[in-house]
C-alpha cells in the first residue's frame, strides 16, 4: 500500500438518468480527465426548492490526479443538466503502489 503523495482524488457527482450518468463518465474518460469512473444507483434526500426531496440518481465516482480537478470541474459543469450539479472531490488515503500509477498514466494526456 503507498500513501497518496501524488495527490490523486475521488471526484464524485449524480444525474437523474442512468443513460446521462455513463455518457458522461465515457466522455470524461475519454478526455483523459479520470483513469476510470464507476457508475452506480443510489438514493438520495436533500433539500432543494424549498422542501426535502427524496430521488433515485445514479452517481459516478472519477479516479483522478489532484492537478486535473479545476478542468475536470470545468467539464462535468459544462456537460450536467442540473442547475447545481454535484462535484465533490475526496483524497485518496492510500492505494496500491501499482493502481495509483495507473491512474497516473491514465491521466497523463501528450
Amino acid at each position: 500500500m503507498a500513501t497518496n503523495s501524488g495527490g490523486f482524488l475521488v471526484v464524485t457527482t449524480t444525474h437523474d438518468d442512468e443513460d446521462k450518468a455513463r455518457a458522461l463518465a465515457a466522455e470524461v474518460v475519454r478526455a483523459r480527465l479520470a483513469a476510470c469512473a464507476q457508475v452506480y444507483r443510489i438514493r438520495s434526500v436533500y433539500w432543494w426548492d424549498g422542501e426535502v426531496q427524496d430521488a433515485a440518481e445514479w452517481r459516478t465516482d472519477f479516479k483522478t490526479r489532484a492537478e486535473l480537478l479545476d478542468e475536470l470541474t470545468e467539464f462535468i459543469g459544462a456537460r450536467h443538466d442540473y442547475d447545481t450539479p454535484e462535484v465533490v472531490a475526496v483524497p485518496m488515503v492510500a492505494g496500491s503502489a501499482a493502481y495509483l500509477e495507473w491512474v497516473r498514466a491514465e491521466t497523463d494526456r501528450p
